[in-house]
């Protein structure tokens, strides 16, 4: 099936070309070296097969917030060794991504050499999307490659803008998460079902509201699932919870009910009378039994059973946030259950599943199961947006 963007398979002999290709390098650093390789492994594939196909691959990229100013602590030379290490080969450092350094340091490139060009937000038109710099580095390269879905929510002149200007590809990574995403929810096979968590429905509602039109079963969890619990008349305690958002939390109710959706709440929980790791208060109960100084940090045995014979005849799943208070045992047990019955059910070959978000891979990787979902995306806030439905600018750009 033709896909709506251009691939690297598309982009013909690229021997001798200045290919600009745009990762995300923003890696999270510690005592001066990289301490999470993820995205430098991420831009392996792309990177790898330009530079195997002849061309000259330049790396655009930001790292860090210099805003439109020159920084050294957050120059890209402090990637060049690490990204070497990572993809065993040389990688040069060009020392900007526009103007006269740049055409220099590509006058000495050799049919497929690798280099890294500065920081692009090391320029304040970068993040604004202005045309002159968005012109000045289309100017250095024959063909631009956008490998960076992470980035792909912002309008920068290296994210969007240079896709007008260029030919423009989608990297591999970049297809591969366009392809799952697609499979999740673009055309999911049905029934679909959805895992939102986290604490707080405030940053979840444009998920919910767009999710519960376009799933089968939404599964809450998380401090958001007490919000849902309040809104339905069940005193939840002390628990973490909106109760100005009770309101929103009935209108989402009617929509799903509206659009054949059903939401699924816990009917057991796990509670404590304080927020520690194995307390002595810890009990499981009805959700309609929390006493008036317990709060509810996870979701019980019996309804995490529940929720996985649901998934058992889904047969697509996406998943954002973790059902408890994952990061202190025990309430790391009913996301840990839930993850482990969708991994087994995706290796059995029944279920489609795409996960995404911070805490979400945290919390698979915790789970040791993230290695058997179908796509687990490590784009935070570009994941979100998606799931919220809206249209992400450096995603659009390649479907010109």
């Amino acid at each position: 099936m033709a896909k709506p963007f251009k691939t690297l398979d598309d982009m013909g002999d690229i021997t001798g070309k200045v290919v600009l290709v745009r990762e995300d390098l923003n890696v999270p650093m510690q005592d001066g070296s990289v301490s999470d390789d993820t995205r430098l492994r991420a831009a392996m594939p792309t990177v790898l097969e330009l530079a195997d196909r002849g061309a000259k691959v330049l790396i655009l990229a930001h790292f860090g917030r210099p805003k439109g100013q020159k920084n050294p602590e957050f120059s890209l030379s402090k990637i060049t060794r690490p990204l070497t290490a990572v993809l065993g080969r040389d990688v040069q450092f060009i020392p900007d991504c526009q103007g006269e350094a740049a055409t220099d340091g590509i006058a000495v490139m050799r049919n497929g050499d690798i280099a890294i060009l500065e920081n692009t937000r090391f320029h304040a038109g970068e993040e604004k999307n202005d045309p002159a710099l968005v012109d000045a580095m289309a100017a250095i390269g024959d063909l631009y490659v956008n490998d960076a879905f992470s980035a792909a929510h912002r309008a920068h002149a290296s994210t969007e803008g240079l896709a007008h200007k260029l030919p423009a590809f989608a990297g591999r990574s970049m297809e591969r998460e366009l392809d799952a995403l697609q499979a999740a929810l673009g055309e999911p096979v049905k029934p679909v079902a959805a895992v939102v968590g986290g604490a707080k429905v405030s940053t979840k509602l444009d998920v919910l509201n767009n999710l519960v039109a376009k799933v089968d079963h939404l599964i809450i969890g998380g401090g958001m699932a007490n919000t849902f619990l309040y809104a339905r008349g069940v005193d939840i305690g002390k628990s973490l919870c909106e109760k100005d958002l009770a309101a929103t939390a009935d209108a989402i109710f009617d929509k799903a009910e509206a659009a054949g959706c059903t939401i699924h709440l816990p009917y057991d929980v796990v509670v404590s009378k304080e927020f520690a790791a194995n307390p002595p208060s810890l009990r499981t109960c009805n959700v309609h039994e929390v006493a008036e100084d317990e709060m509810i940090l996870d979701v019980g045995p019996a309804a995490v059973e529940a929720l996985g014979d649901a998934l058992k005849n889904c047969r697509t799943l996406v998943w954002n946030g973790p059902l408890g208070a994952f990061e202190i045992a025990p309430f790391d047990k009913a996301t840990v259950a839930l993850a482990k019955t969708a991994a087994a059910l995706t290796k059995e070959g029944g279920l489609t599943s795409v996960a995404g978000g911070g805490d979400t891979v945290a919390a698979l990787n915790h789970a040791g199961v993230a290695g058997d979902f179908s796509f687990v995306s490590t784009a935070g806030g570009a994941f979100l947006e998606w799931m919220e439905g809206k249209e992400l600018p450096g995603v659009k750009a390649l479907m010109a």
